[in-house]
């Protein structure tokens, strides 16, 4: 772990994929079982992100396929990346001292930003698609699961670099011991 108040890009990136990662899985989830409740088909809502690459008759795919589905999941999962990153540079979370109220903010904040670009600024295309099938209580509930996710990354990976830090600065303390020759006395000049 880098220390100081700046990250790496290569510390930013590998905590955006976790991050990413639990709240793409969390939202996959809610959307299939809200598509699968409300339309009977657990695939239409997974196979929609697919239309940034297939277009408009991805809309209409409500069964498994290499073409849709895999596209599907990797456009969702990508795009969670992408809002994973924003809250791992922008908001910072994982910087010691954090409460558990700054992380549910960020994680909220960042939950709302995305469904505001999602569903209203970007153009069609670049949609997440599954809100086509479903309903506006369902989208609420796939998104309160994607901010979940955020939330849930962030704690893990806090903790994460927490114990780093903490290993850290016992091995810091070690090793001056060991030069001072006493426990924690140092004398000067």
């Amino acid at each position: 772990m880098q220390t100081g108040t700046r990250k790496t890009w290569r510390t930013a990136l590998r905590d955006a994929a976790i991050v990413g990662s639990v709240a793409s899985l969390t939202s996959l989830a809610a959307m299939s079982a809200h598509c699968r409740r409300e339309n009977g088909s657990v695939w239409a809502a997974v196979n929609a992100p697919s239309h940034w690459i297939w277009g408009n008759p991805a809309l209409g795919q409500h069964r498994p396929s290499v073409r849709y589905t895999v596209a599907g999941v990797l456009v969702h999962h990508l795009s969670s990346g992408f809002w994973a990153l924003i809250h791992t540079q922008s908001l910072r979370p994982f910087e010691p001292g954090h409460s558990l109220g700054a992380h549910v903010a960020g994680a909220g904040l960042i939950t709302a930003l995305a469904a505001a670009v999602d569903l209203a600024v970007v153009p069609h295309r670049l949609t997440p698609g599954f809100q086509h099938h479903l309903s506006a209580k369902a989208l609420f509930g796939v998104y309160a699961m994607f901010g979940i996710g955020l939330l849930a990354g962030t704690l893990f990976t806090a903790a994460r670099d927490r114990r780093r830090l903490r290993a850290e600065e016992t091995k810091l303390r070690s090793t001056n011991k060991r030069k001072t020759g006493h426990e924690g006395v140092t004398h000067d000049g």
